[in-house]
C-alpha cells in the first residue's frame, strides 16, 4: 500500500503543479483526501491516513471537504495569539510579533462558501474517527469593524452524522462561528483555545456520549460559548469560558448531562441556560462570576437579559445544582431593571429540581435561589438566607436556609 502519511508542503496536485499548501492548502488538502480514496477503494483495508501540516503560514481558498473515516489532519501548534488585542491597541510597530503562528490557516474562502472545513458524507456507515490537531484556524479579520464578530466564516462544521470525532488543541480565532457540530455521537472537544469567535461550540440537532473539557472559551455577545440542542449524555467540564458570550453553557432540549468543575466569567446573566424540555441534569462545582463590562468599545453591547434572568436559569425536572460558587460584583447603577434584587438561581419551570449548598459572594444584596409560581416540588438547602429566598405565589417547595 501506498503512504498513508502526507505533508501539505510536498504534496503537488495533479495537473496544478502551480497550486501549493501556501497559496491554497484547502486545494492541496482536498486533493490528498482523494488520493486517499484511490489507494484504499476497498471495504476493508482501509487504515486512513495522517496529514500533517508543519508549521507555517497557509492561505485556505478553498473549503476543505472530509468525507473518509480514519483521517488525522495534524499540526504543530495551535499558535493563537490575541487578535483583537492587536486591531484595538493603533501602533503595533514595536511589537513581536502582530499574527497567529504555529500551524496557521488564513480562512480566506474565496471559494464561495463558509467553512474552512466541512465534515460531510451521505450513506451508511456515518463517518467515524476523524482527528483535527494541533492547528491553528484564523479568520483574518472582523472588517471593517473589527468588535463586530460577524464575518460570515465558519472554522469547522460537520452536516452529517459523526462518530469519535475527536477536535484537540486547535486555535480557532476571528471566526463568526468556531465549531458546528451535527449529530454527533461520543465528540470529543479538548485542550483547544476557542476565543475571539462570535460562536464558540455550537452541537446542533442532536449528540450523545460527547465530552467538552479543559478548553480556553471566549465567545463575542453575538454568539454562544458553548450550545448544545437535544443531548444526552454530555460531558462540559474543566473549561476556563471567558466573557463575552451570551451565554457560557447554553441547554436547549437536552437531558441527563453533566456541567462541572468549569471555571465561568461573564459580563451578563444567564450564563447557564436550560432552555425547553432539559431533565436530569447535573450543575456541580462550577465558579460563576459575573462582573460589568469592562472594555469601553463594548460598553454598549450586552445580550439583552436583565438581572432577573438568573446567573443560571432551570426550565424542566429533575435537575440539580449543588456546590457551585457564585461571585457577584456589578455596582448598583449597572444592574437591570433599576432597583431590583439579582438573581443566581432561578427555577423558572418544573418539579423535583434540588438547589443546595451553593455559596455566593456579591457586593449588593440578591436572591440567591427564585422560584417562578408554575414550579413544583424543589429542594432548597442551604443556599442562603431566608430573605435570600424567593418563592413567587403557588410554587411548592422545601426550603432549609443557611445557618
Amino acid at each position: 500500500m501506498p503512504s498513508t502519511i502526507y505533508d501539505v508542503t510536498t504534496w503537488t496536485i495533479p495537473g496544478s503543479p502551480s497550486t501549493t499548501a501556501y497559496t491554497d492548502i484547502g486545494a492541496i488538502v482536498n486533493s490528498i483526501i482523494a488520493d486517499i480514496k484511490t489507494n484504499q477503494p476497498a471495504q476493508a483495508s482501509k487504515p486512513g491516513a495522517v496529514i500533517y501540516i508543519p508549521p507555517g503560514d497557509y492561505s485556505l481558498k478553498t473549503r476543505i471537504v472530509i468525507d473518509v473515516s480514519y483521517l488525522q489532519l495534524k499540526g504543530s501548534g495551535h499558535g493563537f495569539t490575541s487578535s483583537s488585542i492587536r486591531y484595538n491597541s493603533g501602533d503595533t510597530s514595536g511589537w513581536h510579533e502582530i499574527w497567529p503562528g504555529g500551524s496557521r490557516i488564513r480562512v480566506e474562502n474565496s471559494d464561495g462558501n463558509a467553512e474552512a472545513i466541512l465534515i460531510s458524507r451521505s450513506g451508511l456507515p456515518r463517518l467515524s474517527s476523524i482527528e483535527l490537531l494541533d492547528f491553528c484556524l484564523d479568520g483574518v479579520s472582523f472588517t471593517p469593524n473589527q468588535n463586530s464578530y460577524l464575518n460570515g466564516k465558519i472554522g469547522i462544521r460537520s452536516t452529517t452524522a459523526t462518530d469519535s470525532l475527536r477536535i484537540r488543541g486547535l486555535g480557532i480565532i476571528y471566526l463568526e462561528r468556531g465549531i458546528v457540530i451535527t449529530d454527533a455521537d461520543a465528540l470529543h472537544i479538548q485542550g483547544n483555545f476557542i476565543c475571539e469567535n462570535g460562536s464558540c461550540i455550537e452541537l446542533v440537532s442532536s449528540g450523545q456520549a460527547s465530552m467538552v473539557n479543559d478548553n480556553m472559551i471566549g465567545a463575542g455577545y453575538v454568539g454562544f460559548s458553548i450550545f448544545a440542542e437535544n443531548h444526552f449524555g454530555l460531558i462540559v467540564s474543566g473549561n476556563n469560558i471567558f466573557p463575552r458570550g451570551k451565554s457560557s453553557v447554553h441547554l436547549k432540549n437536552s437531558t441527563n448531562n453533566t456541567i462541572s468543575a468549569n471555571r465561568l466569567h461573564a459580563f451578563y446573566p444567564g450564563m447557564i441556560q436550560c432552555e425547553g424540555a432539559c431533565h436530569n441534569n447535573l450543575i456541580g462545582s462550577n465558579h460563576f462570576l459575573r462582573v460589568p463590562e469592562s472594555f469601553p468599545a463594548m460598553t454598549g453591547f450586552n445580550n439583552g437579559l436583565d438581572d432577573l434572568f438568573g446567573l443560571v436559569q432551570l426550565n424542566g425536572s429533575g435537575n440539580t445544582v449543588v456546590g457551585n460558587h457564585f461571585s457577584f460584583d456589578v455596582p448598583a447603577a449597572n444592574i437591570t431593571p433599576s432597583g431590583a434584587t439579582p438573581t443566581m438561581v432561578l427555577v423558572k419551570s418544573g418539579s423535583n429540581n434540588y438547589v443546595a449548598t451553593n455559596h455566593t459572594a456579591a457586593n449588593v444584596a440578591v436572591h440567591t435561589v427564585v422560584l417562578d409560581g408554575s414550579t413544583v416540588s424543589t429542594k432548597v438547602l442551604d443556599c442562603g438566607t431566608t430573605a435570600e429566598f424567593q418563592a413567587l405565589s403557588g410554587a411548592t417547595y422545601g426550603f432549609r436556609a443557611t445557618p
